[in-house]
């Protein structure tokens, strides 16, 4: 049997990404016992073991790796097509003529290059409506997986392109966001080893793929939340230098001499066909292709 359902791999992702029966299980709102019938009948249809259940608890075997990830993909896409679909409804029943779009956008971050993208794009022919979705850390990625967002701008390394075609818009620095009172705001540069090792001014912690990395500094949800803890002297950060235009006051920036370069990179599904998303993807070719040649 090659054919998988979409509540089979639901149960295996759940079971598989929390490691326990129980927990999938209230994940998922259902009892245990269902859930582990259905885990088995699943093995024994794709004919592989998927989990190794133990006392110490349960371990994803190399097949079950496998199917976690292409399950993922699949979840994805089906939630992705659901997702569009009801857009493209949307629009049908609102009598619109223009198409719409979804822009999936890491917030505060490449602030100036998505201003100017909008407006160039705004003056084109017959130019889609465009829908601006702000998400935070690395959520732009998932947002574009799961079809929330048509397009999205990606920033590499916190994105991966993977499974995506794209294009390179701009590449920039990194700074440092301190509280303006602290003694190294009056430094000119700064290098990572200069701001990972500071006692009283841990690093923020974002989550990846719903987890936070072990670390005494604060668990950060999102920016409005980071500006206060940075303003009230709790934490530091380190984001792309675009991320100057949400500053307050009370922060200073101060560059970053040794910290990876940021590159924003405009990404859409492969499969898309939809010629308002290849204008705007040409207009924003066009747009920093002009701006490389005028430095």
């Amino acid at each position: 049997m090659d054919t998988l359902e979409t509540r089979e791999l639901r149960y295996f992702v759940a079971v598989a990404e929390e490691l326990h029966f129980g927990r999938a299980a209230d994940r998922l709102g259902m009892a245990q016992p269902p859930l582990s019938r259905a885990i088995q009948q699943l093995e024994r249809r794709l004919g592989v073991c998927l989990l190794e259940r133990d006392r110490r608890g349960v371990q994803l075997t190399g097949a079950g790796q496998v199917l976690l990830r292409e399950g993922r993909v699949a979840l994805d896409a089906t939630a992705a097509a659901a997702r569009r679909t009801r857009r493209a409804s949307l629009a049908d029943s609102a009598g619109s003529p223009r198409e719409r779009l979804v822009i999936g956008v890491k917030a505060a971050a490449s602030h100036d290059l998505l201003q100017r993208l909008l407006a160039a794009y705004a003056a084109e022919p017959d130019a889609a409506e465009i829908e601006v979705l702000a998400g935070g850390f690395a959520e732009q990625e998932e947002m574009l997986r799961d079809g929330r967002a048509d397009v999205a701008l990606l920033l590499v390394p916190f994105n991966s392109l993977a499974g995506f075609d794209s294009e390179e818009l701009q590449t920039e620095g990194r700074i440092a966001v301190l509280p303006a009172a602290h003694p190294l705001a009056t430094r000119t540069a700064l290098s990572m080893a200069d701001i990972s090792d500071i006692p009283d001014l841990p690093l923020a912690r974002w989550p990846r793929h719903g987890t936070y990395a072990p670390g005494p500094g604060p668990e950060v949800h999102d920016h409005t939340q980071l500006a206060q803890l940075i303003a009230l002297g709790r934490t530091v950060a380190v984001v792309p230098a675009s991320a100057r235009t949400w500053l307050w006051h009370d922060h200073a920036a101060v560059p970053l001499t040794d910290a990876a370069p940021v590159v924003t990179h405009i990404a859409w599904p492969p499969h898309s066909r939809s010629l308002a998303l290849a204008a705007l993807i040409r207009t924003a070719t066009r747009l920093t292709s002009a701006t490389a040649s005028n430095r």
